[in-house]
């Protein structure tokens, strides 16, 4: 198992990657050979014996890696909350987040809040560090699965130290002040049981709002259309009219055209008359 000779590993990796981490001076939760799914946190002990804040980002991830594990990620803290994780104490993450799993709200830890507490700083400033033993978390995944449980002895060790940790109080537990700098982030994690029903409600808002505005846009397209037609069918009949005035126009201008003929030619006849009764007078 990976915990087996774990201090000497430690040194070995310290002395090869450069850095200067006393193996006497760590706490681990929920205890030096166990985890939950596979996530566990380190601390850095003082000289009083207590643990206080002492890792940056960098420092974290190189801990873990010295450990022969790797720094847990938002989802893997997530699932181990789920399952059990519950501490006061903000530690790095992958995604150089600080965050404090909460299960149980108090007004001490994490602001008063439950779930994943999420906090964004600079990387350069030091907090514990949650690792994630992969082997560890397939094991239990395996236990899980089986409907194996959990000794009584791993029971009552990590509940004895859920409770010491719970019951230690020291200033470093408290949320960082404004001094760092340090800006909230809301929460995005659920519970696991809420977790498929907001990704159903969601998905069925998109597609009640994608079908009205295909509706609408249907709609619109409805209302163009006989917009159009009507004003087609008007300027036809417009047309038409037009067409039927301009016919009797012509025709009125033509039995005109066809009376002054006629007047004109009657006119011809009774001065040719007249001439001839003139002739024959003479």
């Amino acid at each position: 198992m990976i915990w087996l000779g774990i201090t000497s590993l430690f040194s070995l990796m310290s002395h090869v990657c450069g850095q200067n981490f006393d193996a006497t001076r760590l706490r681990f939760f929920p205890a030096v050979n166990q985890s939950i799914a596979g996530v566990f946190q380190v601390s850095s002990l003082n000289d009083l014996g207590q643990p206080h804040y002492a890792f940056n980002a960098s420092e974290a991830r190189q801990l873990c890696l010295s450990l022969g594990v790797t720094i847990a990620g938002k989802a893997q803290v997530e699932e181990a909350l789920t399952r059990g994780l519950d501490t006061c104490r903000y530690g790095w993450i992958d995604e150089h987040l600080a965050v404090i799993p909460r299960i149980k709200a108090l007004s001490n830890c994490g602001q008063n809040r439950t779930g994943l507490v999420t906090w964004r700083t600079y990387v350069r400033e030091k907090f514990d560090v949650f690792c994630f033993n992969e082997s560890d978390a397939a094991a239990q995944l395996e236990d899980a699965t089986t409907g194996s449980p959990l000794s009584s002895v791993h029971d009552s060790e990590q509940t004895a130290s859920t409770q010491a940790a719970q019951s230690t109080s020291f200033s470093s537990r408290h949320p960082p002040s404004s001094s760092t700098t340090l800006k909230t982030i809301d929460t995005e994690w659920d519970p696991a049981p809420h977790v498929g029903s907001t990704h159903s409600s969601a998905r069925g808002k998109a597609m009640l709002i994608t079908s009205t505005c295909i509706l609408l846009l249907i709609a619109v397209i409805v209302v163009v259309y006989l917009k159009m037609k009507k004003t087609c069918a008007r300027g036809l009949d417009l047309q038409q009219q037009q067409q039927g005035e301009s016919t009797e126009t012509q025709d009125w201008k033509s039995g005109e055209d066809l009376k002054e003929n006629t007047s004109d030619t009657e006119g011809d006849e009774k001065i040719e008359v007249v001439e001839m009764e003139s002739h024959v007078t003479d």
